[in-house]
């Protein structure tokens, strides 16, 4: 019987795959492999109709080894402790890909939000909160928006910090509202990173932005705003995907008006335009140049890996790519983009807003938008460099970069006590 995915053990795997190719001894990056507090929380909600209802909830601190904990919190039916966990670890090293002075955290609470009123979730929300306020903080954990929040959960997040603290604390999280601190260009910051280090994909091929033909699993404020993003930079968006499935059209979807239709609540099996109607395996194996998994981990996987004919993709959710379907994509050619650099947009400009909330200032979007870019541009050429340094993949360059920037810190302060 074949072993159920664990997003933990795929972490631990690679982690150790790259920590080998940089030479290191276990005792250099032993600590990585294990978080550094796990918190498990039972949280009790009123319903609308009365009755008391009792959720499941996680937060989890990876590492503060070179700065706060920082992570999203994401409401999911699926959440469970090993996917916080992994996604814990991801955020640790994204933020040291990055090389902004985050450590990693992540957070989630076991609820199909879908199924709430939006009294219900906001209660859900500050229950929540209450229940892990005693190890988040400014300075300690941050966290942000993940799969199913978003602006207003953080706002609601933010006040109920701020009722126990009895004062305002905007840099408790980030995501949030512009009108309470948040920062112009966060909610689009994912996508737009996933579009830069596209368009540095296509520098290093020699291939131009103009015509590359690309499909996206995913149409949350991830894929759906890179999808929009680089259809109006000049990308031909040939495939889309999400819950109720694909929609293909090889002459070119406008992303504009799809998304349009999809604000409205509506999902892609009920768009009616110039394509057709798919399964999202079949978006996985279309025709295209890039292929952006963007929605949850486990997507790409030994079943479906060998059915992707795009020569490149650029993972924009975290974990969509198993360690057998790493291997199976390699060997077949296929140049990834891994996850800890190219969906490290959000937590870069998550980074900004919290840095304008400690300075009290507010930048412009164009500030925020050509800090980002210099930033992931840098990030970049560092992971690629140091893949062909190394004849290494880029996930492996990726993770060698986090790796050796977490291990050089953790000499330099030591062991305590």
């Amino acid at each position: 019987m074949e072993k159920a995915y664990n997003p933990y053990d795929n972490m631990l795997r690679v982690l150790e795959s790259a920590a080998n190719m940089l030479g290191l001894k276990e005792e250099d990056y032993v600590v990585l492999k294990y978080p550094e507090r796990e918190l498990r929380v039972a949280i009790p909600v009123m319903m609308d109709n009365g009755t008391l209802k009792i959720f499941e909830g996680y937060r989890v601190q990876h590492s503060s080894i070179r700065g706060p904990s920082k992570g999203g919190i994401r409401f999911h039916q699926d959440a469970n402790m090993d996917e916080v966990k992994a996604l814990a670890a991801w955020m640790s090293f994204k933020c040291a890909v990055a090389d902004i002075p985050y450590g990693g955290g992540k957070g989630g609470i076991k609820v199909d939000p879908r199924t709430l009123s939006k009294g219900e979730l906001e209660r859900l929300t500050r229950r929540f909160t209450a229940r892990i306020l005693p190890i988040i903080g400014p300075e300690q954990d941050i966290p942000a928006p993940d799969v199913n929040t978003n602006a207003e959960v953080m706002g609601w997040m933010m006040d109920t910090y701020s009722r126990f603290r009895g004062y305002a604390v905007p840099d408790i999280v980030t995501g949030k509202p512009i009108e309470i601190g948040g920062s112009l260009g966060r909610g689009e910051a994912t996508g737009r990173g996933i579009m830069i280090v596209a368009n540095e994909l296509l520098k290093r091929i020699d291939k131009p932005v103009e015509g590359t033909r690309v499909a996206v699993i995913g149409m949350g404020n991830v894929g759906g705003v890179a999808a929009r993003i680089m259809h109006n930079a000049g990308y031909r968006i040939v495939a889309v995907g999400d819950i109720s499935g694909g929609y293909i059209d090889e002459n070119g979807i406008d992303m504009n008006e799809l998304s349009k239709f999809l604000s409205k609540k509506n999902l892609v099996k009920d768009y009616k335009g110039n394509g057709r109607f798919c399964t999202t395996d079949e978006v996985i194996a279309c025709d295209c140049d890039i292929l952006v998994p963007a929605a949850l981990e486990n997507q790409i996987n030994a079943g479906n890996a060998e059915t992707i004919k795009a020569k490149y993709i650029v993972e924009g959710a975290n974990g969509p790519t198993t360690v057998e379907a790493d291997e199976i994509l390699e060997k077949s050619g296929k140049i990834i983009v891994p996850d800890i650099l190219a969906n490290s947009g959000g937590v870069i400009v998550s980074y900004f807003e919290w840095v304008q909330n400690r300075q009290g200032l507010a930048w412009t979007e164009e500030e925020v938008n050509i800090a980002l870019e210099k930033k992931l541009i840098k990030a970049f050429d560092e992971v690629w460099d140091l893949a062909k340094d190394k004849n290494a993949s880029l996930r492996m360059g990726a993770y060698m970069s986090a790796i050796s920037r977490i291990v050089a810190a953790h000499k330099i302060r030591g062991f305590f006590p």
